[in-house]
């Protein structure tokens, strides 16, 4: 006997690929579409278009995923490899490759749901109560005596947030409190490490809280209601760098400031040493200019002094003459005043007397203010505060160091007395000499 035909001749379909692709697809909308999947990401990848590309697994079974730039614009996270998640979508077959594909419509991490409600609730408790009052929330140093930090002795936050301190500010000092950052022992261990250090106060002015990204269960412990009381008691700012840039705790909001990363919390706390270098040398570049001005203000106003002192051998002339004159004056007031009241009636011969006393008197006492003023002018008072009245060999009053040539003989004229003096050299000052009078 012949082998036998698997399928009759005459009632076997012959397909064509494309055909039964299509029909294959058909059948598997029609079966299980909508479909809701869980498993573990595997090969993530987002193309320049914003789709993303992607397979779900477990222990037992791989299925390919697609999920389109729309649906993908839609995520609240950061999706990657080992994230346990949730996917919604509709299975189809890519027909140029034949391939069972699932299009992923919406995606979010596994046990999100019920967690993420709790978060909400949460939340919303709290901020009614005011933890999340922005009016509370404080200010950071801008240079602080120390830094406190608060999270895993095993995480990689903490190697970043010591590096980047290290890196900006290693003159200042960092205190580390340990605490677990995940699991059911976390949120305690996390309050006691934060009271420690509301122990060192005023030593740590600021603290950072810190730990990697991870799943909403991984972050669980920073949405703690304890923990976020304790934040919100803290007597120095709080600066909370919890996961990735897209993940939110209840911390988060009770610090005086969320930073995205852990070590964008170490750098707002971190300004660099070469911001402050260039700041001193700023203001020290300010100082000195000012100075300068300061010293040439006062130094014009001293010459401007000293121009008008003069010479008081010059003041004293001028006053001995103006007495002269008024001496003068005085000499033919007092002829001419006679001269009247000897012609003058008989009847005022008794009075002339007394009259010509009354003049003679109100010109002595002229004269005497005069000869006091005279006297306060005197060069010897000049003399007796520190001056010198310089002459040479004829008399004449030296009132520039262009008359002289060393070996000169001098004369100097003290308060007390009078030396004889012999030039040894000569030097100006750089300021033209006040004329004499």
């Amino acid at each position: 006997m012949g082998e036998r035909e698997p399928y009759p001749a005459s009632t076997a379909r012959v397909w064509a690929v494309g055909a039964l692709c299509r029909a294959v697809a058909d059948a598997l909308d029609a079966r299980f579409n909508p479909v809701a999947v869980r498993g573990e990401i595997s090969g993530f990848s987002r193309a320049a278009s914003g789709h993303c590309y992607f397979s779900l697994k477990d222990a037992s079974g791989q299925l390919r995923c697609a999920m389109f730039r729309r649906a993908a614009g839609l995520l609240d996270f950061s999706p990657r490899d080992g994230d346990q998640v949730e996917v919604r979508g509709r299975l189809a077959v890519y027909e140029p490759r034949g391939d069972l594909q699932l299009v992923v419509e919406s995606l979010r991490r596994a046990g999100q749901g019920a967690l993420f409600e709790q978060f909400l609730q949460r939340k919303a408790k709290l901020e009614a109560e005011g933890l999340f009052d922005t009016a509370r929330k404080r200010p950071l140093p801008a240079m602080p005596g120390a830094i406190g930090v608060v999270t895993s002795l095993g995480a990689a936050a903490l190697h970043d947030v010591v590096t980047a301190l290290r890196r900006r500010v290693p003159h200042i000092p960092v205190v580390i409190a340990p605490a677990a950052v995940q699991g059911a022992n976390a949120p305690a261990e996390l309050v006691r490490s934060l009271q420690s250090l509301y122990d060192l106060q005023p030593a740590v002015e600021v603290i950072l809280l810190v730990r990697g990204g991870g799943s909403i269960e991984d972050l669980w412990a920073f949405n703690d209601e304890m923990l976020a009381r304790a934040i919100v008691q803290s007597p120095v700012p709080v600066i909370s760098g919890v996961g990735h840039e897209t993940d939110f705790t209840i911390a988060d909001f009770c610090a005086d400031l969320r930073a995205p990363t852990p070590t964008a919390a170490a750098e707002l706390v971190a300004a660099p040493r070469e911001l402050w270098l260039g700041a001193l040398e700023l203001l020290e570049e300010r100082l000195t200019q000012a100075l300068s001005a300061r010293v040439d203000a006062l130094s014009q106003r001293l010459d401007l002094a000293a121009s008008r002192l003069g010479r008081p051998s010059a003041l004293a002339a001028r006053q001995q003459l103006r007495l002269a004159h008024q001496a003068q004056r005085l000499h033919y007031a007092v002829l001419s005043r006679v001269q009247r009241l000897a012609q003058s009636r008989q009847s005022l011969e008794a009075e002339l007397p007394r009259r010509i006393g009354d003049v003679l008197t109100r010109h002595h006492e002229r004269l005497d203010r005069a000869a006091l003023r005279l006297q306060l002018l005197d060069p010897a008072l000049v003399l007796q505060r520190g001056y010198a009245w310089l002459t040479d060999a004829t008399g004449h009053a030296i009132t520039s160091v262009a008359r002289l040539a060393p070996g000169d003989e001098v004369s100097a004229r003290l308060a007390d007395g009078a030396v004889d003096l012999t030039v040894l050299r000569t030097g100006t000052t750089g300021k033209r000499p006040t004329p004499a009078a």
